[in-house]
């Protein structure tokens, strides 16, 4: 036997393992899910859901008892909570085990992480069939819950959960972003709070605050600390001016808009004020809450979901007692280019369910999917943070309404500052908007961010900022989120991400295999024709 044949003969074998595998976890997927005529109640099913929350008890406790209680209503269905501390890690575990065919069943997530998801053929549910299904629909015949219908759930809230011309999510919870200000300096600086909080007001304030007396301590709290601005999520910043200036972001369609000139300007105004100490964010100097509450920041911009870590009397405090200055604390929408048109982002938790082989499995995992929206639990959750519910039939009922009416009784459960964060997102949700879902959107908004953040280091740092440092600025951001910048036209396609390391080795062993198939082929053929000619 010739050496080409024995080295063929073994790697048929590995051929046939790769052509398998790929065949599994790449071409083919799994079959679509049909939703099946009956659920099967003889039957015991065991899912997986994995949620998040922020180290709360309180937060933990809620999702063990609507297990708990959704158990008691479906005997034959056990769930298994996991929990994670940061949405990041469940998105890279979703990533690793999407290869492998071991997806959690219901998962806590963010539309832009789903549209990264659906890069596998049937890997999420689409959800629109099961929202309307008569039976098992939301508000279905054969629901064992009050569970709301299709047009109780908040319209704003749901769109964020359309992409690929289908829903592929449910909202679980809605947030914002609240400004969470230091009244008391505001006024002690001369300065009055307006109706609505604007840009250059902030930036105002913010530099009048950076007043020191002659040993180096600021005038207006006696300390060597004052960062008067700190944003905490710089992605949300950059991504709000851009919308209220009606500048490009991106389109659904994946078009990558951001680099553009109202962006450059928007970072030289980032640049002038990050270069007198006035403004910080949270990658850089560490929690808004924490600065605010000692008497170091004025304007602490963060999620209407972290007020509960904002005050004098925040609940949650990070800092010590003896750190703690008495101020009052006053909650405002994120600072506007245009008082007249207020612009606020839409965020928080989605919940998507997971296709696997068995469709009463899936079906099973959309009844306890669609239970997280029952009354019980959105008040509950909602109630531990600056949550909102995400249905008008939660948002309605009158337990929930006499909660936003006791703020302030104390500085718990009623925390005033919590109410007044809640009470802002529901007087502006027709002022809310969403970003376009895509694959690749998650990096685009980390790309976001990251501008602020390089060009708040580098005046830091004493580093020139000019037209040459954006240039350079935006060629690094496009290669290091791999977004595609096309440079004749200032826009371009978000690539589909990194492939998972399992594929790589998978298609460059297939190359590896068909090259040397192609040697051999090639070889044989020398060899025939070199025996005829010397047979002739």
């Amino acid at each position: 036997m010739s050496r080409m044949r024995k080295i063929l003969l073994l790697l048929l074998p590995a051929m046939c393992c790769l052509f398998t595998l790929t065949a599994c976890h790449g071409s083919r997927g799994l079959d679509a899910f049909v939703i099946p005529e009956e659920f099967d109640t003889s039957r015991n099913y065991e899912i997986t859901f994995w949620a998040k929350n922020d180290t709360n008890k309180t937060q933990t406790d809620i999702y063990k008892k609507a297990i708990a209680d959704f158990e008691t209503l479906y005997p034959n269905i056990t769930v298994n909570l996991r929990l994670y501390t940061d949405y990041g890690k469940i998105y890279n575990d979703v990533i690793t085990n999407i290869s492998t065919n071991t997806t959690p069943n219901v998962c806590i997530t963010y539309p832009d992480h789903i549209a990264t998801y659906l890069t596998g053929i049937n890997i999420v549910v689409p959800l629109d069939e099961l929202f309307v299904d008569e039976k098992y629909g939301l508000g279905g015949s054969e629901v064992r819950f009050d569970a709301p219908s299709g047009e109780e759930i908040i319209p704003q809230f749901l769109e964020e959960c359309s992409f690929n011309e289908h829903y592929y999510a449910i909202p679980f919870m809605r947030s914002t972003e609240a400004c969470y200000i230091n009244k008391t300096f505001v006024e002690e600086l001369g300065y009055t709070l307006p109706e609505t909080l604007t840009w250059d007001f902030v930036w105002e304030v913010s530099e009048a605050a950076m007043k020191q007396d002659t040993e180096g301590n600021f005038l207006i709290n006696g300390q060597k600390v004052m960062i008067p601005f700190i944003y905490k999520s710089t992605d949300n910043m950059m991504i709000q001016m851009l919308r209220q200036k009606q500048a490009g972001y991106s389109n659904t369609e994946g078009e990558i808009q951001i680099f553009n000139d109202t962006t450059e300007e928007l970072l030289y105004t980032v640049a002038e004020h990050a270069k007198t100490g006035a403004f910080s964010t949270f990658k850089i100097s560490s929690y808004p809450a924490n600065f605010l509450n000692a008497g170091q920041c004025i304007f602490a911009i963060d999620s209407t979901a972290g007020a509960t870590w904002m005050g004098t009397h925040a609940p949650l405090s990070d800092i010590s007692k003896d750190a703690l200055v008495e101020f009052e604390t006053a909650v405002m929408a994120v600072p506007q280019f245009d008082t007249k048109k207020p612009q606020m982002i839409s965020q928080g938790p989605s919940v998507c369910v997971f296709n696997k082989a068995d469709s009463q499995e899936v079906l099973a995992s959309w009844l306890f999917a669609q239970y997280l929206l029952t009354n019980d639990v959105q008040i509950a959750y909602a109630e531990t943070e600056g949550y909102i519910p995400v249905t008008s039939k939660a948002q309605l009922d009158t337990d929930y309404q006499d909660y936003l009416s006791r703020g302030g009784e104390d500085n718990t459960s009623h925390y005033e500052v919590k109410i007044k964060a809640s009470r802002l997102l529901l007087d502006n949700i027709g002022n809310t908007f969403v970003t376009p879902v895509f694959n690749g959107s998650a990096s685009l908004r980390d790309a976001a961010g990251q501008l602020i953040e390089n060009v708040t280091k580098s005046v830091r740092r004493k580093e020139n900022v000019d037209d040459a440092y954006m240039k350079k600025l935006f060629d690094d951001v496009t290669s290091l989120y791999r977004l595609d910048q096309s440079k004749a036209s200032g826009t371009g396609k978000a690539e589909l991400g990194k492939l998972p390391g399992t594929s790589v080795i998978l298609l460059s062993a297939l190359v590896v295999t068909w090259g040397l198939i192609i040697l051999y082929v090639g070889y044989e053929t020398v060899k025939k024709k070199k025996s005829s000619h010397n047979n002739h």
